[in-house]
């Protein structure tokens, strides 16, 4: 063997799935030692609505109203359940369309930055707007903006 991630010649003596064996020992180790190390990993879109809803409802259930008494505070228990026994069947359902809107929600946050980078960094700059297509029509290229300055996604 001349390179150590080479896997090695098979044995007719050795165990044919030693090394998916000690590939696996070796994953499951490098797992354990990064949750020591920096927890557990978060689990999928679904998994944390529904601890985010659980942690939501346990505080609004904890909640003490002096003011409203305990007929208010019922009915504030009641409407977390009602709540929550409406949005489970939708998470058991379509777990995956949880990991898509997340997906989706980064994809759209980076879309954003990408467009108003350029224009925060002319505002810090102190750089005058750009108007694409001056002379186009009333108002663009002729430096007036209203008071506000407009960005330009297209």
């Amino acid at each position: 063997m001349s390179d150590a991630t080479q896997r090695p010649a098979p044995d007719a003596a050795a165990d044919p799935d030693a090394w998916g064996q000690a590939c696996a020992e070796d994953l499951a180790a490098e797992r354990a030692r990064r949750r020591e190390k920096y927890g557990q990993p978060p689990g999928s879109a679904a998994e944390e609505l529904r601890k985010l809803f659980d942690a939501v409802s346990e505080k609004v259930s904890a909640l003490q109203l002096p003011l409203a008494g305990t007929a208010a505070q019922g009915v504030v228990q009641q409407v977390v359940a009602q709540a929550k026994a409406a949005v489970e069947p939708v998470i058991e359902r379509n777990p995956d369309v949880f990991d898509h809107l997340a997906s989706a929600g980064s994809e759209l946050l980076a879309a954003y930055r990408a467009a108003v980078q350029g224009q925060e960094q002319r505002w810090t700059r102190g750089e005058p707007p750009r108007h694409p297509g001056a002379g186009e029509g009333p108002g663009k290229g002729d430096g007036a903006t209203g008071g506000s300055e407009r960005i330009d996604l297209d």
